[in-house]
């Protein structure tokens, strides 16, 4: 693109997986629109929430990777059609969904999986956190255990779901899946790295600081009142 873009920032917590997915699709939606008749105003959005707590399960997954009946799980599974097996999404995990215009960008879908893999490398480099890519396997890395998980769709040119970044969450809610599907491999924190704890608003700071310089952007704050309507939230929270 010639100039940075324009994008919608939606920041809010408690966020119901289904109200979030309900979001995604109508944005995404509002975005194919607005390629074939542009109004000039800012169409694309980023979501910066933390969810309600919920399992879900990625197109190549199956209920092979949980460590318990699905009945007894600790929260409630959904089934998605993003990439990628199962995971947990929950209080103290930060998740971005970028709903992207990829074909006006002319970003293939590998190109776009880098750059968010990127944003959350430059996230984590805020803080002094070395975080790696292992090949053959997505999302963001420490060693042997995952510190953020990476899981897209694209549908007419257009991205849903994205990137969950483990900030200050409580890892034992991973305890009743195999995390990615990947029995040899764990997860951790950007508290757990640090010795600290690392509050989510400090990493949503960092995050849309990369997200802006990864995909070129500037971004327009949308009022909190209205990230509420739009993800359905029970709490809002300042980009």
């Amino acid at each position: 693109m010639s100039h940075p873009a324009h994008i919608r920032i939606l920041a809010a917590a408690e966020v119901d997986y289904e109200a979030a997915r309900a979001w995604q699709i109508a944005t995404a939606a509002e975005v194919r629109a607005a390629r074939e008749a542009p109004s000039g105003r800012p169409v694309e959005a980023l979501a910066l929430i933390e969810h309600a707590s919920v399992y879900t399960m990625g197109a190549r997954g199956g209920r092979a990777t949980l460590r318990l009946p699905q009945e007894a799980l600790p929260a409630p599974l959904v089934d998605t059609d993003r990439g990628g097996d199962i995971t947990w999404h929950g209080p103290g995990q930060l998740v971005a969904y970028p709903i992207l215009d990829l074909r006006r960008r002319g970003l293939g879908a590998a190109e776009y999986i880098e750059a968010l893999e990127g944003a959350l490398l430059d996230t984590l480099a805020a803080f002094g956190i070395a975080g790696e890519l292992t090949e053959g396997r997505r999302g963001v890395w420490i060693g042997n255990e995952k510190i953020a998980a990476l899981g897209i769709s694209v549908r007419g040119g257009v991205s849903m779901h994205g990137v969950a970044l483990n900030v200050c969450p409580d890892l034992g809610w991973f305890d009743a899946i195999v995390p990615c599907g990947l029995e040899d491999a764990g997860v951790t924190s950007m508290s757990r790295a640090l010795g600290r704890t690392v509050r989510v608003a400090e990493a949503r700071k960092a995050m849309l600081h990369a997200f802006a310089r990864r995909f070129d952007s500037t971004f327009v704050t949308v009022a909190c009142e209205a990230a509420a309507g739009a993800l359905g939230v029970r709490e809002k929270v300042s980009a």
